[in-house]
């Protein structure tokens, strides 16, 4: 089994970068409940049969969607040491915890975070952003939050991000009660950073008409383009206005270790609370998102709970003054940490640093094989390593123009050359092509736009489409 993963790596070019599922496949996954034993050999051929040759693809240098990291076999085989450990991380005193207590330390070093600051492996960046966010809430409501819940009498709180901001903000907003109108989403400018003028407007509003100002995000490399906020200016707002500053840094905070963006991360330092994934730019298997926290004491008070058979003692296997579980509310938890600890040791941050430059210069390729051709039109500017563009098709009416974009997303997705996403910039559709593989190259840029100036000038002008 481990040596058909490490073909599957190895040899990954030879496939497609994904392919949907054919019916006979479906009906493979659609079996009846398995009462009796099955031998282990002919569930991996079914697995081989039936679940590889479908899989998002996202290991393949070709896979430039959504933003998924590739994963590496250093990271494999970490994720398979700590199965067989089988540890729970949700505390108590063994060494497992110790390993996430020492990247705790190494993040607190990057991003300049205090001695006190706490961490926290967590799913992703969509948990690591509500973990943050019910901190911000127990910061400005106080202790009683958390036995007296939230109540409709006195001012209503608001908090601020861009329009470039991921939806899981809104989302964590509703899931702490505060709903996701809460959130006031402010406008961008041309580098679709946050508008620190109009923020301060609308701050200044709400306080006018009797609301409660609490938080502002700033974003650290944005879902759609990757645009960097203006962290410092926001850390200054945040400061002045007393509120919370949040970094959601999804995958942008990583470039902290890359030596031509770290300074575009200036300001990061001052953050309040930061949620990142180690998932995406760093390059480890899923799942491996982060959170830290300026206050360790605020972030343990906002989780830590007491009962009899969660008693922390001084001596043995319960020993040990703060758990995981009373930073965050996942009792269950798997050894994440490991599959961090090792790719950053095996490969070190100088060369992570290394990789993470080189998708931008990968990203920036494209740009230019975007700018090169008429028939394409790049749609945003490109601040790291994602590229919004589209294929022209001139004259054609902007909804049948967004359709036939729609349409070439598709073809060459399920053409297996490459796999693109879409998203809209100022309302139009844009082919979205976000280099987060350490194993993408200057090739598999071409063979996207070879593929979309097919699939296009096949859709729109049939009579002229090249051979693909």
């Amino acid at each position: 089994m481990l040596d058909d993963m490490f073909d599957y790596v190895e040899h990954i070019r030879s496939r497609p970068v994904w392919q949907p599922m054919d019916a006979a496949a479906r009906a493979g996954l659609r079996s009846d409940m398995p009462i009796h034993p099955t031998d282990l050999a002919r569930v991996h051929q079914d697995f081989l049969r039936d679940v590889l040759p479908y899989a998002t693809g996202n290991v393949h240098p070709g896979f430039m969607g959504w933003v998924h990291g590739g994963g590496t076999a250093v990271g494999m085989l970490a994720d398979m040491l700590a199965a067989g450990l089988n540890a729970n991380c949700g505390g108590r005193d063994h060494a497992p915890i110790e390993v996430e207590r020492q990247i705790t330390e190494w993040a607190k070093a990057w991003f300049g975070f205090p001695p006190g600051a706490t961490g926290l492996f967590v799913t992703g960046t969509s948990m690591a952003n509500f973990i943050a966010l019910l901190v911000a809430r127990r910061h400005a409501l106080g202790a009683e939050v958390r036995q007296a819940g939230l109540t409709t009498t006195g001012p209503r709180l608001l908090a601020y991000a861009s329009t470039g901001s991921h939806a899981c903000i809104a989302r964590a907003l509703d899931y702490a009660g505060l709903g996701s109108e809460t959130l006031r989403l402010v406008p961008v400018d041309g580098g679709r950073r946050i508008d620190l003028d109009a923020l301060r407007r609308a701050i200044a509003a709400d306080r006018l008409a009797g609301h409660r100002p609490f938080l502002v995000i700033g974003n650290a490399g944005t879902v759609d383009m990757g645009a960097i906020d203006d962290l410092a200016s926001l850390a200054d707002i945040a400061a002045d206005e007393r509120l919370w500053f949040h970094v959601d840094g999804a995958f942008g905070a990583l470039g902290v270790l890359a030596a031509d963006i770290a300074p575009r991360l200036r300001g990061i330092e001052r953050a309040d609370s930061l949620a990142l994934d180690f998932h995406k730019w760093g390059q480890v298997p899923y799942d491996a998102g982060f959170v830290l926290v300026r206050d360790g004491a605020l972030h343990r008070q906002s989780f830590a709970t007491s009962a009899d058979y969660l008693r922390h003692e001084v001596r043995g296997l319960a020993g040990g003054e703060f758990w995981p579980n009373d930073f965050g509310p996942d009792l269950s938890r798997g050894f994440r940490s490991l599959k961090a600890w090792f790719t950053l040791r095996v490969y070190g941050t100088e060369q992570l640093g290394a990789m993470i430059s080189h998708t931008c210069h990968i990203a920036r390729y494209l740009e230019a094989r975007v700018a090169a051709e008429p028939r394409l039109e790049l749609l945003a500017p490109v601040p790291l390593n994602i590229v919004c563009f589209r294929y022209r098709g001139d004259g054609t009416p902007q909804e049948d123009s967004d359709a036939l974009n729609t349409a070439i997303v598709a073809d060459v997705q399920e053409s297996g050359i490459a796999a693109p996403s879409t998203t809209r910039i100022d309302g139009r559709l844009a082919i979205r092509a976000a280099i987060f593989n350490h194993r993408t190259a200057e090739t598999d840029v071409d063979a996207l736009i070879k593929a979309v100036l097919h699939h296009g000038d096949a859709r729109s002008r049939p009579e002229s489409a090249p051979t693909a």
